[in-house]
């Protein structure tokens, strides 16, 4: 690992949730963290999230409104899905896997930490915190009031849904709001995926034109910089999604280092020094059945530390990569589900003994369905047996000195810098992109898989061999799907238009906020100061922080997309 010994008193798990609306997401994620030391949270959000949009009766949007995810479209959403956790405790860390919006879902998850330690300075004295409900009551008035949605789980005070409705610039004077803003984003812990590039080459979720993508990740890093962001990751470069596509695990380690190389080059265009944004950026792979899945991080981590000692002269903190692995979802099967548990097993105990910083051991039913609390919790078990009951596991790097582990290192290695040459062959990363090299090659590889899968020459048990005398590999198997329900989604459509009601007239004083008058009464959408903002090439993020206080996730990406542009795929 990048330290000698792994951190102690704190597993490395760290469990992917998401469904339905935010209360029943926010329940399971204090379902996990029951008598955990500390609560690591990872969320997956909805397509509809995924894509931009507002939950709406849309027939292409409706039926995806919190299904595979949980949907969040306002920050009143946000938090209520992180309420009872406080998001700047030294033992709280939030990864949200989100990347087209994921410059709108930062701002407001940066905001609902803000205002829970702004509720947490109000609640500290009764008087200030009565005075401050009076206020809020007037400010509310007339309006329809936001609140959480069925009683709350064990383990959550509330934290955080004082100030539904409201944001906290409002409750207390400038000077505090400043002070306690100051001091949020120096400690608040996680991590933010936002890693548009692999978007394009493998996972599709890409919303705006590339260029537009790229330059608002350099806003969040500069936003980042100058504000002494220091404890948060402002990208996560993501493998995962492209072996998931199909890649194999050469091309994944391949093209996700240089994805990371072409990130660095371009903060560095910007003026950024490279140790300001350096421990920001951090890794996610996959870990499937491959024999150089035993080596991913090693490798990994040497190529980086490396590069970034070598090639750009960066100080020891910028040099370590830390980086999440989850299992691999493609290696589950639909067929005897239960064995899927097995390979789970052996790949979390790569993960483990190569030391990742974290871990999502997958359900076995995620072959068909969002996992269910049974299975999840058999999830989280295959890490704790490991964690606590394996002896092997109690040395800190048990497999150090092995000759096999040594020479893949080398092999795999070299095989990464062969990828590498093939790369700047063609442009480099996004001269590559143009050509759709990294998606071809994905895809080839994929099919390889997919013949061997079919014809037995890989074996797969309980899929094309090992076959139960009864059914034949065939699915026979009945298991509880997770949907989100029919009153889930009114609920969201509802709260989204009672929040743009209620808060969309206040957004031009967040525009004077932002030095720009937006029009002066004759505003239509009141985001006007955003695009101005956006086309006069100021930080955008930092303009992001104002308007998800008053405007939600749809209403954001459209008036965007009028000034960056949409994504079109290259053909």
């Amino acid at each position: 690992g990048v330290y000698p010994y792994r951190r102690e008193g704190e597993d490395p798990t760290r469990m992917f949730a998401g469904e339905g609306h935010p209360e029943r997401t926010n329940r399971r994620f204090h379902y996990f963290c029951v008598d955990a030391k500390a609560a690591r949270l990872s969320t997956a959000f909805d397509s509809v999230t995924l894509y931009g949009e507002d939950p709406a009766v849309r027939p292409d949007i409706y039926g995806k409104v919190g299904n595979s995810g949980v949907n969040i479209a306002t920050l009143d959403d946000m938090k209520k899905l992180y309420s009872g956790f406080d998001l700047c405790a030294p033992s709280t860390s939030v990864s949200m896997t989100i990347n087209g919006p994921a410059p709108m879902i930062l701002a407001m998850f940066m905001n609902t930490a803000i205002d829970q330690q702004v509720e947490k300075y109000l609640r500290s004295d009764d008087a200030r915190w009565q005075v401050a409900r009076a206020q809020i009551d007037k400010l509310l008035e007339g309006k329809a009031k936001p609140s959480y949605g069925g009683p709350l789980p064990d383990g959550n005070d509330g934290l955080g849904l004082g100030l539904l409705g409201v944001s906290g610039d409002q409750v207390v004077d400038a000077e505090t709001y400043a002070r306690i803003k100051t001091e949020t984003l120096k400690s608040v812990r996680g991590t933010v995926q936002a890693d548009i590039l692999k978007e394009d080459q493998a996972q599709n979720t890409c919303i705006f034109s590339t260029e537009f993508a790229l330059r608002m990740m350099g806003d969040i890093q500069q936003f980042f910089v100058d504000n002494n962001v220091r404890n948060f990751y402002s990208v996560s470069i993501s493998g995962y999604h492209i072996a998931e596509a199909g890649a194999n695990p050469i091309s994944q380690l391949a093209f996700t280092l240089s994805n990371g190389f072409t990130i660095v080059e371009y903060y560095l265009a910007r003026g950024m020094k490279v140790d300001d944004f350096a421990p920001n950026l951090s890794f996610f792979f996959s870990n499937g059945m491959d024999p150089e899945y035993t080596v991913i991080g090693r490798v990994a981590r040497r190529i980086w530390a490396r590069a970034m000692r070598e090639r750009y002269g960066a100080d020891a903190r910028s040099q370590m990569m830390k980086y999440h692995i989850q299992t691999s979802g493609r290696s589950l099967h639909a067929q005897e589900i239960q064995f899927n548990d097995i390979r789970t097993t052996l790949q979390a105990l790569y993960a483990l003994f190569d030391n990742c910083n974290s871990l999502h051991t997958n359900a076995y039913d995620e072959a068909i369905t969002t996992p269910t609390e049974e299975s999840v919790r058999r999830a989280v078990a295959i890490q704790m047996i490991i964690t606590k009951e394996l002896g092997l596991n109690f040395c800190e790097n048990p497999w150090q000195g092995s000759f096999i582990v040594d020479e893949l290192t080398d092999i795999v290695e070299e095989a990464v810098y062969k990828e590498f040459e093939a790369l700047s062959e063609r442009g480099g990363v996004l001269g590559a992109m143009d050509t759709m090299y990294q998606r071809g090659k994905i895809q080839e590889e994929s099919m390889y898989y997919e013949h061997k899968k079919h014809d037995g020459s890989l074996p797969l048990i309980g899929v094309n061999t090992f076959l139960p005398k009864e059914h034949s590999g065939e699915i026979t198997t009945t298991i509880e799907l997770i949907r989100s329900t029919e009153p889930e989604k009114e609920q969201q459509i509802e709260n989204v238009r009672t929040y743009q009601l209620a808060r969309n007239p206040l957004s031009l004083q967040a525009g004077r906020v932002n030095g720009i008058a937006g029009g002066e009464g004759q505003s239509t959408s009141g985001l006007e100061y955003l695009q101005i903002i956006a086309r006069e090439r100021k930080n955008i993020y930092a303009a992001l922080m104002e308007a998800v206080k008053t405007h939600s996730l749809g209403q954001i990406s459209h008036a965007l997309y009028d000034v960056g542009g949409e994504y079109r795929r290259n053909m």
